[in-house]
């Protein structure tokens, strides 16, 4: 059986390339972080909505974000989510790879719904070699 969060995660990406920035918001904590590139981070609901209206307008409004292979590590009200993530935008001199090894940090509300405190599209690459 699947994970519940593999759904929720394609929701979001749904949200993403569909640019319904209010509706992704309501995936995410109110103290979430999402790691915008190596060394840029928006915290809180407001950056993050910021930064991935940024992100749309430099991707030429065509991001289309995927997952690949999906691990969910749960442990009571926290899960870890290992993934590989495919963007495919009309932008052809990217600056960082465009097929990725995530990281994404859920939490669970008291109500049992799972919400994004940290995410990182860009998962270990954020440690320098």
């Amino acid at each position: 059986m699947e994970h519940e969060l593999k759904e929720f995660i394609k929701k979001c990406d749904i949200a993403i390339k569909q640019e319904d920035f209010d509706t992704l918001m309501n995936y995410y904590t109110d103290d979430a972080i999402l790691v915008v590139k190596p060394g840029m981070i928006a915290r809180g609901k407001e950056e993050i909505k910021t930064a991935f209206i940024k992100i749309a307008k430099y991707f030429n409004n065509t991001l289309i974000p995927t997952q690949g292979e999906m691990i969910v590590l749960e442990a009571g009200d926290t899960a870890l989510v290992l993934s590989q993530t495919f963007l495919e935008a009309n932008k052809n001199d990217n600056e960082f790879s465009m097929d990725r090894r995530a990281t994404y940090v859920f939490k669970k509300t008291p109500q049992g719904h799972w919400l994004c405190s940290i995410d990182n599209s860009y998962g270990t690459d954020l440690i320098s070699k």
